[in-house]
């Protein structure tokens, strides 16, 4: 595969934006096997935001590209979203959960933050890390990660800086995380080469409107936003016939996304069964063209939903089937959640 085939794979959906795409040409020329990272708090369910991130890495592991998963425990902690030992839990679910996804265990390094993040070396360069960054900056990145940021905590200030040093330590070519990492991102490619290591190039892909429709994404901590990967498939059904998505409307539709950054990059094609008087069966062989139908009021929100469900529901089989043989991971997330402060 040449160059141009693999940064296509890299651009495709969910992928909303890199920066920039002329060092990923340069990435891609100097080595044949660029590493890349994505780091994720262990703080509740796996659901199809998470699906979004996961799906690129499958991707970006078919190209020859090395994909290291951070789980950042003492991140997670330092955001307010657990005990530690809560939280380590949770990783060991979250671990089952991309693999049932499909993301390669042979392939995929798993590296627990704390297990170099208390190094006496990464002390001292975020001591000069944060040295470069300031109040206004780093609690400014932190608005859509943030957890209470009306109320933050010193420790979730200096959490951005913890989270470029990462990806300096972790050797990482390519940072890859939803529109939320964005302005964090921006910190490392910014602030990184001041203390000697190299800027990242940043792949950002798709954040999922909340099901409950504008004003707030999918979230862990919020059941009614989301739909977790392992949910049955009357469950998954449930929540779509519910979902928010208003007839010719396309911004910040779930469902509309849902087409987009998933079922698409999935099944390339899209089919939707409706009676013969409202126009009978039709397939869809892009998103631009269930989008256009769509905005024109062709295409009926609850036809949509219908489709979507099965879809869905047909891509999360493998993952129902894998917890099938491993019930007791799924215990895990039904354990009272240790808060912390």
């Amino acid at each position: 595969m040449n160059i141009e085939e693999k940064i296509k794979i890299i651009k495709s959906p969910p992928t909303i934006e890199i920066i920039n795409e002329e060092e990923l040409r340069k990435v891609l020329e100097e080595k044949e096997n660029p590493i890349t990272y994505c780091g994720y708090e262990t703080s509740g369910p796996i659901h199809l935001g998470h699906l979004i991130a996961i799906k690129k890495q499958i991707d970006l592991q078919k190209i020859g590209i090395i994909v290291k998963v951070l789980w950042p425990d003492l991140h997670t902690f330092m955001n307010r979203k657990g005990s530690l030992e809560w939280i380590h839990k949770m990783q060991e679910y979250s671990q089952h959960c991309f693999i049932a996804c499909g993301l390669d265990p042979q392939k995929t390094i798993f590296i627990q933050g704390s297990d170099f993040e208390l190094d006496k070396k990464y002390i001292e360069d975020f001591m000069k890390l944060s040295l470069h960054i300031t109040i206004a900056r780093a609690k400014r990145s932190m608005t859509i990660v943030g957890r209470k940021m009306e109320d933050a905590r010193v420790s979730q200030i200096v959490y951005p800086v913890f989270q470029c040093l990462d990806i300096a330590y972790l050797n990482v070519d390519i940072a890859h995380g939803g529109m939320d990492q964005r302005k964090i991102h921006m910190l490392a490619r910014e602030f990184l080469p001041e203390i000697g290591y190299q800027k990242p190039v940043c792949l950002h892909t798709a954040i999922l409107t909340s099901l409950t429709g504008p004003g707030e994404k999918m979230s862990s901590s919020k059941p009614e936003t989301f739909i977790a990967i392992h949910d049955p498939p009357e469950i998954i059904e449930e929540k779509i016939m519910k979902a928010y998505c208003p007839a010719k409307e396309i911004l910040n539709n779930p469902i509309i996304e849902i087409c987009n950054y998933l079922i698409f990059p999935y099944y390339q094609k899209m089919e939707i069964e409706r009676p013969s008087k409202y126009g009978g069966k039709i397939t869809f062989y892009s998103f631009k063209e269930l989008k256009e139908e769509f905005e024109k009021g062709k295409l009926h929100p609850l036809d949509l939903k219908k489709a979507i469900s099965e879809n869905l529901i047909k891509i999360l089989e493998p993952v129902r089937k894998y917890f099938d043989n491993k019930p007791e991971i799924l215990n895990i997330i039904k354990e009272k959640k240790e808060e912390s402060i």
